[in-house]
């Protein structure tokens, strides 16, 4: 799959380098993108804010405009209302996939419809107003995707996943149903979107740890929210998320292995297509950079500049902030052996290999039968031979649990009980995982290699598979 991205370019784009240059009969490119004129006291078109910092837009002094980045300076927003923009991406996308390219990831492609007028956003504590109403699931996106299905999609054997911030599962049904003709799947942001009743100050900066009652709430409203109506995608972490170990599990040396078996179990037995970010099999954790000057994503040096110069934070805060939610925590090198840099370069790598690499590495979990790597296979043998694990209904029990996440899934006579354990207590199990234990019920996977009856071990994982209904499968 290929990572697509065409809701904007960068700076540096033929289109782009045409398009500054301004009107003209000669200028075909003039409209590719999005340039408005100033207010008349000088200040930017709206009042949006960059998603990496600042004003979303910047001056163009050969124009004598504006131009609309979501984003970086140095990625201008395409303006997809122009018929021209929509049949060069098109073409673009036909190339790829007559190269033999299997499908596309496609980023950010909610926001490729923008609101007519662009309006200020609401202002709240913040530097700028709130774009995001304006700018996600935009009034002509799926007039867009649908164009995009029969143009390109359905000339092809493919798949797509479209990233969505800002889409709720009504959104998705549509982006992703069965007879839409748009996509096959999304990827979601609540569950990463840190606590909605507790929201930071600064957005994810200094957002709080969502509680296990509100994510089990969110993961269960997708669950069942889509079924029968439209596919699920599953993750927990990816290039713009911090390590899901640090973030969902323990990344302490005693329970980083445990932990990461948990929350692989209790992401791979949802219903929906997992994603497994690099280094996510191995348990990879954040790396908690010491100093500002570690960091590498624009992103987190913008935030840096702006939380401590404008807003006045101390910059030990801020670097809470960044060791904490940084993206950078998931773009260090691959860590394949205990070599200098983690085996990935002689040379001098572009941001510094997590320390921990001598103990987390590929070819030290490959050559251990118990490692985070090898029953990341177990899981996905599992999926490969039992129809359950793909097709199951989901259903959650003990929604109320603040240490347990414990869900049904259902086909026919066969059942699935997944039980996992969110904290470094042991704990009594509760009474469903006994009242629906039936003498056919047999331990499927388990990240401990001994069972123990009744009680749920510190970040303990266990599958049952249950078959009061009928012989096991």
């Amino acid at each position: 799959m290929m990572d697509l991205a065409v809701n904007h370019t960068s700076d540096k784009h033929f289109w782009f380098r045409e398009s500054r240059k301004g009107a003209g009969m000669e200028n075909p490119y003039e409209d590719y993108y999005i340039w408005r004129n100033g207010k008349a006291n000088g200040m930017p078109p709206n009042n949006w804010g960059s998603v990496f910092g600042g004003s979303a837009w910047t001056y163009e002094e050969s124009r004598g405009q504006y131009y609309l980045h979501l984003f970086a300076v140095q990625q201008p927003d395409l303006n997809w209302e122009n018929p021209d923009v929509r049949r060069e991406v098109f073409q673009m996308m036909n190339w790829w996939l007559q190269k033999g390219v299997d499908g596309f990831r496609m980023d950010v492609i909610s926001m490729i419809s923008k609101v007519p007028g662009l309006p200020d956003g609401e202002k709240g504590e913040g530097l700028y107003g709130n774009g995001e109403p304006f700018y996600t699931n935009g009034p002509r996106v799926h007039e867009y995707l649908r164009e995009m299905n029969q143009q390109v999609f359905s000339l092809h054997p493919l798949i797509t996943v479209g990233e969505t911030p800002g889409a709720a599962v009504e959104d998705a049904i549509v982006y992703a149903g069965q007879n839409t003709h748009e996509l096959n799947m999304v990827f979601q942001f609540e569950h990463v979107n840190g606590d909605p009743d507790r929201p930071g100050r600064y957005g994810k900066w200094d957002q709080k740890k969502m509680p296990l009652v509100t994510l089990k709430k969110i993961f269960s409203k997708w669950q069942t929210g889509l079924e029968g109506k439209a596919w699920n995608s599953l993750y927990l972490s990816n290039h713009d998320q911090p390590r899901s170990l640090s973030r969902f599990g323990d990344d302490r040396p005693e329970y980083g292995a445990l932990s990461a078996k948990m929350l692989a179990t209790c992401l791979h037995m949802m219903k929906g297509t997992p994603y497994i970010y690099q280094g996510e099999e191995l348990g990879m954790t954040n790396v908690f950079f010491e100093t500002v000057e570690d960091f590498r994503d624009v992103e987190s040096i913008n935030a840096f500049q702006e939380l401590t110069g404008v807003c006045g934070e101390e910059p030990e805060t801020v670097l809470g902030y960044l060791k904490k939610i940084g993206r950078d925590n998931a773009r260090t090198p691959m860590q394949w052996d205990g070599q200098s840099n983690g085996g990935f370069t002689t040379g001098t790598p572009w941001i510094r290999v997590n320390p921990n690499y001598k103990e987390i590495n590929a070819k030290k979990q490959m050559e251990d039968s118990d490692s985070v790597f090898q029953y990341y296979k177990k899981l996905i043998q599992l999926r490969h031979s039992m129809d359950v694990v793909v097709h199951g209904v989901y259903e959650l029990l003990e929604p109320e649990d603040e240490n347990l996440f414990v869900y049904l899934r259902t086909l026919g006579q066969e059942q699935l009980m997944v039980v996992c354990n969110f904290t470094d207590q042991e704990l009594l199990a509760p009474d469903c995982v006994g009242e629906r234990m039936g003498e056919n019920a047999r331990l499927l996977i388990g990240n401990y290699k001994e069972q123990k009856d009744s009680v749920i071990r510190p970040y303990e994982a266990v599958v049952y598979h249950l078959n009061n209904m009928g012989e096991p499968a």
